[in-house]
This record gives C-alpha cells, structure tokens and sequence, in this order.
C-alpha cells in the first residue's frame, strides 16, 4: 500500500497488524478489545517486548470498573496515567508527551502508550476525541512513539466508533473491522487519506478533517493512496473549509479519476480555499 517518505526514510502507511507483537515505532493503533478482554493480560508481549526493546511503558486511564490495571501489571519503570490526569481535551497529549520527554532523559528508545478509549458523552463529544486522535497521530508520527488505542465495541454507537476508527493508520486483528477511510499525519500540518470517500463515509471524513483544519490555518492533504472520492465526499470537503473562516487545504497526490471528477464536479478554481494540485 502507498504511503509517505517521513523524515529519516521512514515511510508511514496505513496498515493491519495480525497482533500487537508487530507494532513498530510510529504506529498508532486501534484495537477493537473482545468483551471480556483485560488490558494487560492481552498484551502481556506487547508489554514484554517494551522491556526488550528499551521502550517505557505508559498506560493511559488509571483504576476503573472496565480499565482492570493495577500497577503490578506492568514493570516498575512503567507509568500507569489515573483517568484524573487526563480528563481534559488537551491532557491526554500533555500528559502522555511529558512522559516521553522523561522517557528520553531516563534513556529509554521510545515509550508504548497503552490507552483504552471511551466514549465522551458531551453534546461535542465526538470532535473532542478526533482532536485528541489526531494529536495522538501527529505524535506518534513525529516521536516515533508507539501508541495503542483499545476500544470496546459495546460502549460505543456505531457512528462514533466509525469517526474515531478512521483516524487512525494501523489496526489489530486479522478480522479487525477496517473503515471505509483513514486519515494520519504524515507531517506538519500534512494528512495522508487513505480508501474510499463515498456518501457512507463522508460524515466521518468531514469531521475529521474538520478537527484538522481548526488546528492549521494551512493544510495539506495527501491523495497518494487514495483510491475514490465521490461527488458526497468532495463535497464534505468543501463544504467543510468553506465553514471555517480563513482556513485553506491543498490537495496533493489525487489520480487522474479523483482530479477528473473534482474538475466535472465544477471545484477546480471555483474557491480558492480548497485547491487541488496538478
């Protein structure tokens, strides 16, 4: 599959690893938990191979009814992150880069970041947790951090979970659920998408990319591995950047299909905001 040259060489693409055993640094991963799953004792090797490889661990969420942690779970280098600590928009990612800045001093590779996911139940719930994946993404891509995201199917609606899914590159399981598209960064202010964008996925798209835009006044969108966007999606692209004042997306890598439809579909030059590249 496609993907994008990274600094250093390394190219970051979407991807389905069969198990945690094969996460690599970079990965920011989603992983639909089984019911009765407990954190730890599924990932006892992603775990172990923290503590070969010289990564710390960090565990994201604390003490909870369905959050089964207890800090002899883990090795005594590891943090373990109370959901106190990171009950905010913004401290989920400050938190866990404060550990990865102690991490480094302490001459740690790299930290795994375990974090089991749920639902927020506010009226903006649902672009609150794109903001906090993305910025997950953005960090990953940037520290090579490796970062998990367990999620239980049964405390989600459908709808959230497709949003939250899609913004994330990599996923666990060999019959793991994989969205209809995926969107991560492959740079400042840079975002790969990668799939189909149709009128089934372009709610999740437009809050996406969204929660993207309202970070950058300048975006870039990547179509290298973009297979098809239709008429739904292109609109929810516009339409998207067009309610954001001041906030412009160039469009880079499209195939001939994706920039024929953009051009019949009356986009190319009609706004400047949303510009797609030759």
């Amino acid at each position: 599959m496609a993907g994008r040259l990274l600094e250093g060489g390394q190219v970051r693409a979407a991807r389905v690893r069969a198990t945690l055993d094969e996460v690599e640094l970079g990965d920011h991963v989603c992983w639909r938990m089984d019911p009765a799953a407990s954190l730890l004792t599924d990932v006892r090797a992603f775990v172990a191979d923290g503590a070969l490889y010289g990564d710390k661990i960090v565990v994201v969420g604390g003490h909870g009814d369905t959050f089964h942690v207890s800090r002899e779970g883990v090795p005594s280098s590891s943090v373990v992150l109370d959901r106190s600590e990171t009950a905010g928009a913004d401290s989920v990612l400050a938190a866990v880069r404060r550990e990865a800045r102690t991490a480094e001093r302490e001459g740690f590779r790299s930290v795994r970041v375990l974090a089991e996911r749920r639902p927020i139940t506010a009226h903006d719930g649902v672009e609150e947790l794109l903001d906090q994946e993305l910025r997950l993404d953005q960090f990953a891509s940037e520290s090579g951090a490796i970062v998990v995201c367990a999620l239980r199917p049964a405390q989600w609606d459908g709808t959230t979970l497709e949003h939250v899914t899609g913004v994330h590159p990599h996923e666990v399981g060999t019959r793991a659920v994989h969205p209809a598209f995926r969107m991560f960064s492959t740079g400042a202010d840079t975002w790969s998408v990668d799939g189909v964008i149709d009128a089934e996925g372009a709610p999740a798209f437009s809050a996406a990319l969204r929660a993207a835009v309202l970070r950058a006044p300048m975006l870039r969108l990547c179509f290298d591995a973009l297979e098809l966007i239709d008429a739904a999606g292109m609109r929810a692209l516009v339409d998207t950047v067009r309610r954001i004042p001041d906030h412009r997306v160039l469009v880079e890598g499209a195939n001939d299909t994706v920039r024929l439809c953009w051009e019949l579909a009356g986009y190319a030059g009609a706004d400047l905001r949303v510009v797609m590249s030759a």
